[in-house]
């Protein structure tokens, strides 16, 4: 069996549906699950005091609206190469989503920021290349809404994607970049010395997996409505014609 079958509108379809309840159970276990285990059942930080917290929000929607975009990134390249209309249809489903995981991702960056910098807002390059990537978000979704013609706006919204990955790409490794920059190193890697104390660590990857398999659903759901308006819309065409 080809991964390309699934490019068929028809047998997305059906395998979306058969995936979407068991995706949707699960995101919500593990975000119950990590969400309540990391707020009420860690301890402070000895420097950050509760503030710490946020990093059960904070990391996990960071995550997604970086790969969320490389995501999009992905799919528009598969669109772009064999003309698949899932694939466009795809990356344009999950560019609300990802908009959504960047505003909560900056809007939990002030919270945190302003107790432990003094500020809600620094120009630091993580904190200034991953605000580009919400103007991207932005821009993305304002160019599939200003073109009518669907096939013509995945061809510019791709290659705007092409662009914003650099961006995106900058958003996860700014602060390797430029060690001067005001934000704090990962809060997980392969270098056990740089990760979160286990304390906060394992409820941490519970709540990613949560927003991992959120984002799944919710793309899933809103892939499967832009298909079936591209078929409603072709229905009324053909109906106009006839």
């Amino acid at each position: 069996m080809s991964i390309w079958e699934y490019a068929n509108p028809t047998r997305f379809m059906q395998t979306s549906g058969k995936l979407l309840p068991a995706v949707s159970v699960l995101s919500f276990v593990c975000l119950v699950v990590g969400l309540i285990w990391g707020f009420f059942f860690t301890p402070d930080d000895y420097r950050q005091g509760s503030t710490v917290k946020i990093i059960y929000l904070h990391v996990p929607s960071a995550l997604m609206a970086i790969n969320g975009w490389l995501m999009m990134l992905v799919t528009s390249l598969i669109w772009l190469v064999r003309r698949h209309h899932v694939s466009a249809l795809a990356a344009k489903a999950a560019a609300p989503v990802g908009l959504t995981m960047t505003i909560i991702a900056l809007v939990t960056g002030a919270i945190w920021g302003q107790p432990m910098w003094g500020t809600y807002w620094a120009w630091d390059p993580r904190l200034t290349s991953f605000l580009i990537l919400f103007l991207f978000y932005l821009g993305y979704m304002a160019l599939w809404a200003a073109i009518e013609n669907p096939d013509t706006a995945a061809d510019l919204t791709a290659v705007l994607c092409l662009v914003g990955s650099v961006f995106a790409l900058l958003s996860r490794y700014a602060v390797n970049f430029w060690n001067q920059g005001l934000h704090q190193g990962a809060s997980l890697s392969l270098d056990k010395e740089e990760n979160v104390a286990d304390v906060f660590f394992f409820p941490l990857l519970v709540a990613i997996a949560g927003f991992v398999l959120l984002f799944l659903a919710l793309v899933l759901l809103r892939t499967r409505t832009e298909i079936r308006i591209r078929r409603a819309g072709a229905l009324i065409a053909r109906e106009r014609l006839s």
